[in-house]
């Protein structure tokens, strides 16, 4: 029967992880452009699992902040899988956390992937959330572009500290906040949207809200990023009371990316048909890829 321990990775188990993550999905993984990162990583810790002498798995847990972790780039080699290493770098990941100090552990995956699904309850994981990428182009209106979107919705203002208990009154009532299990994605990562990380994303003029009637009926919270995909505006918590709030919210952030000197937008939507509609009638696009997010209490 094969033996199988997980320990610390080390400089010299990169090439031989990399072999058999090559081929994750159709394009590749991520693997190879954060194994340098992960490995000196003090925030957090990179494991390998090792079966009878030989790599056979790779896992990172990343602590966001004093008690939350998150759980991420866990493969196992195809030559190994269905023996248990899976569930062994999950426990491995769990036990640094809580030896950390963390009282909740995420992570997310695809909704196709059948073998992580059937995992997460063995380990005691509940999906708390789901969320559908979208992608948009900046608003161009010349005639011979591809899209051509010419009305003129009320736009976004800045939150501004004094909004704050506005948004937390707001959120508290929402239909979509709950669903989503009160996450804020960006670089496919989940964070609690709390008092204070809203404070911190107002002051950091990341939060957009749409006012009409006298009352907030619409906000997101968005974020620029510069990586391998260009310089995007990410978008990683979006909410309306309707559609069309939802429609005049996605508008507004795309017709500001040339402004902004963006090349795109990148949403995490709650997977729900009111914001799926809300951005396709703003015509953003999706692949129909839907990623589920599982949550444990550590304490």
């Amino acid at each position: 029967m094969a033996h199988t321990e997980v320990r610390s990775a080390h400089a010299e188990d990169k090439d031989t992880v990399l072999a058999f993550c090559h081929n994750t999905w159709d394009w590749g993984d991520y693997i190879d452009r954060v194994w340098d990162e992960w490995l000196v990583d003090s925030q957090g810790k990179l494991f390998v699992a090792v079966t009878d002498g030989q790599l056979s798995g790779v896992a990172h847990l990343r602590m966001l902040n004093a008690t939350d972790a998150w759980l991420e780039g866990l493969r196992v080699d195809p030559n190994y899988r269905q023996q248990g290493i899976a569930t062994l770098l999950h426990v491995a990941m769990v036990e640094e956390a809580i030896r950390r100090g963390a009282t909740n552990a995420r992570l997310a995956t695809e909704s196709t992937n059948t073998g992580s699904i059937h995992i997460m309850g063995h380990v005691h994981m509940r999906q708390v959330g789901a969320f559908a990428p979208f992608r948009a182009a900046p608003v161009v209106t010349n005639v011979q572009s591809r899209t051509k979107i010419t009305y003129n919705p009320e736009g976004t203002q800045l939150a501004t500290l004094a909004d704050l208990d506005d948004i937390i009154d707001y959120l508290n009532a929402s239909n979509i906040f709950p669903t989503v299990g009160g996450l804020y994605y960006v670089g496919f990562v989940a964070y609690e949207i709390t008092a204070t990380f809203l404070e911190t994303y107002i002051a950091a003029q990341h939060v957009y809200l749409l006012r009409r009637w006298n009352r907030l009926d619409g906000l997101a919270i968005a974020e620029l990023r510069d990586d391998r995909q260009g310089k995007r505006l990410s978008i990683g918590y979006i909410d309306g009371m309707t559609i069309e709030a939802i429609s005049l919210v996605a508008y507004d952030l795309r017709s500001r990316l040339t402004r902004m000197s963006l090349e795109s937008a990148y949403v995490y939507a709650p997977d729900l048909m009111l914001v799926r509609d809300g951005l396709g009638g703003m015509e953003y696009e999706w692949d129909n890829k839907v990623f589920y997010t599982y949550e444990r209490g550590l304490v």
